[in-house]
């Protein structure tokens, strides 16, 4: 049985059109860390039955804690794209190949039921370098830390992973969670084990699969991830011999967005992760619902561009982060940034 048919039979809301805040099923509410532990804890008894989620218990319990700043000396999480919706959506996505590939793999190949519970963990906190320490306060956004949150999340989970007794796969989780950014060039990951690789393969896919197969992705393109692209200093930087900046506008960063999938994200997945996008499948009768989503989206965005109709893109979704109004929060901060580098210039 698939997990979609099991969530099916479970789940009390037989939805027609995916809502704004629900994965790619329809079927689970993926801001809610409390419907993704259970629909993951649901997958993971499938291909664990009677293994032992008590670990997994514990880091949901700690990643709401982190993000809504209730961790200590951790003040939460307030960048806008890479909110707790982002994490909770590429966490299921996670669990789904890791079902996916174990299902699929011989007896000896199969990560394991400890590997995958790693591979879960980093997952929950593969973004938590974006949160502001506390004695980081004067840091005006966690989007400061983007050329470096990757790094900052592997020294988080350094620290964690002994807490929930895997402090032997501590540094295992560090190099893992790599896999999800630039920081390092996938060959100098450091991994003795083909079986680690493979987990951050997993880890990789998920990260691009699920933020890029959003039902509001380019929304969230335009006025989300560009804003933290500005406050790291990333969109307003001039590109070499080009006499331009990365990024002119929200707009702009969506022109270059098909170029980066065909060219950057699916080369990344299709040759350096191995197609381990290709266990969705054994988990959702054969189909693959994250990329026919990314599909609907670049075809979309497509026709947008064409006709130069920006106004198609019109959907206004939540936001997840310990802010009070984290849209607007943000807004003022990246007309600051923008004019205080105007008046540099």
């Amino acid at each position: 049985m698939s997990d979609t048919t099991l969530i099916e039979q479970t789940a009390s809301r037989p939805f027609r059109v995916r809502p704004n805040e629900f994965d790619v099923t329809s079927r689970v509410c993926v801001s809610s860390a409390d419907e993704v532990r259970d629909s993951v804890q649901s997958i993971f008894q499938q291909v664990f039955p009677g293994g032992a989620f008590d670990v997994l218990w514990v880091a949901f319990h700690d990643f709401e804690r982190l993000f809504n700043g209730r961790f200590a000396d951790y003040l939460g999480c307030d960048t806008v794209y890479h909110d707790i919706q982002h994490t909770l959506d590429m966490t299921l996505a996670m669990a789904r190949l890791l079902a996916g590939y174990e299902k699929s793999a011989s007896l000896a190949d199969r990560l394991g039921h400890e590997r995958a519970i790693v591979g879960l963990v980093t997952a929950l906190f593969h973004d938590s370098g974006y949160i502001r320490r506390r004695s980081e306060e004067s840091v005006a956004n966690g989007a400061v830390f983007t050329g470096q949150h990757v790094s900052r999340s592997a020294g988080f989970l350094r620290d964690y992973l002994p807490r929930i007794g895997l402090g032997h796969q501590a540094d295992i989780a560090a190099q893992v969670v790599h896999f999800t950014g630039y920081e390092m060039k996938l060959d100098d990951i450091e991994l003795d084990d083909p079986k680690d690789s493979l987990m951050g393969h997993l880890l990789g896919t998920a990260d691009l699969m699920a933020q890029m197969a959003d039902r509001c992705y380019l929304e969230k393109c335009r006025d989300r991830l560009y804003a933290e692209f500005v406050l790291a200093g990333l969109a307003t930087r001039l590109l070499p011999e080009q006499d331009k900046v990365q990024y002119e506008s929200g707009i702009d960063l969506l022109r270059q967005t098909p170029g980066f999938f065909r060219l950057s994200a699916r080369d990344r997945m299709d040759v350096s992760f191995n197609r381990a996008y290709r266990y969705t499948e054994a988990m959702c009768d054969g189909r693959n619902p994250y990329f026919e989503s990314i599909e609907q989206n670049l075809t979309h965005l497509d026709r947008v561009i064409e006709s130069d109709s920006w106004e198609m893109l019109r959907r206004q979704p939540p936001c997840f982060t310990v802010l009070e109004q984290p849209l607007q929060h943000v807004s003022g901060l990246v007309s600051r940034y923008l004019a205080e580098a105007a008046t540099a210039a």
